[in-house]
Order: C-alpha cells, then structure tokens, then sequence
C-alpha cells in the first residue's frame, strides 16, 4: 500500500486536465478548506457515489490511566464520520471472475 500525498494530486490532476499545477493546488486546497470550514460549522456533506462526511459528537466520559489507575475525565469532542458511497465500495472490493459476488444480494434497480 502506497501513501498518496496531496503534491501527487496536484500533479496527477495538473497532467490530466492541462492546468498549471499551481492553479490545480489552488483549487484542490480550496476544495478541502470549503469541506473543513462546513464541517465546523456542523454541518454533513454528501458526493454522491464517494460517501459522506459527518459531524460526529462523542459524549464526555470517565478514563482511567493504565500507569497509575487514576480516573481522568475525558471531554465531549467532535469527530468526522465517514460513510463510503456506493461507487466507492464497488471499486473497493476485488473483482471476482464472473465479475460480480454471487453470494451478495442483486442491486435495487436505479431510481
């Protein structure tokens, strides 16, 4: 498994589409500060096909430390949930050779 940094899609992107790859950061960068920014304010976002992400609020709790035994009060925090879309599952998981999983129920017909 390779790690994909941001600079390889800047690339990438810049190669398929003919655009200056500082055009393509501007644009990717700008991408993800919009996805960060809805997220904060609470946002969910939905691409269809890729998944969704989600404001997830996780409730205060008690901890304890290994080390001492100590219990230490966790507070609430907000995390992102990540949903995958159905395209992206599909490309996902590996192809059999008839090209589909036999044993997986059929697809409901698209609305």
């Amino acid at each position: 498994m390779n790690t994909i940094t941001k600079r390889d899609l800047v690339q990438r992107i810049s190669e398929n589409t003919k655009v200056q790859q500082q055009k393509a950061k501007e644009v990717i960068q700008g991408f993800l500060d919009e996805i960060i920014k809805e997220l904060a304010c609470g946002n969910r976002l939905e691409f269809r096909d890729f998944g969704v992400f989600e404001p997830k609020s996780k409730a205060p709790r008690t901890a304890r430390n290994p080390r001492t035994g100590a219990r230490i009060q966790v507070p609430e925090k907000v995390t992102v949930k990540f949903k995958a879309g159905r395209m992206m599952k599909e490309k996902m998981q590996p192809a059999t050779e008839s090209g589909s999983d036999p044993s997986s129920p059929p697809a409901p017909p698209a609305v």
